[in-house]
């Protein structure tokens, strides 16, 4: 019986703990990572859908073209 609850209590706390790849959520194609802050040596894109920052390097920032 105690062996039932104490898995029971187990299953209960695990069910609330967030996931261990949080941190390493990607996001524009796959060349960004979606985190609470961006680094010195990158850029910020856009919101991924859990509301973090799209963080991308520099090198990648794609550049804006000027229509004419």
């Amino acid at each position: 019986m105690t062996q039932l609850l104490l898995l029971l209590v187990a299953l209960l706390v695990l069910g609330h703990m967030p996931t261990g790849r949080s941190e390493f959520k990607r996001c524009w194609n796959g060349q960004g990572a979606c985190r609470a802050y961006c680094t010195k040596y990158e850029a910020y894109m856009h919101l991924c859908s859990d509301a973090t920052l799209c963080c991308l390097p520099y090198g990648l920032k794609p550049v804006k073209t000027e229509k004419v």
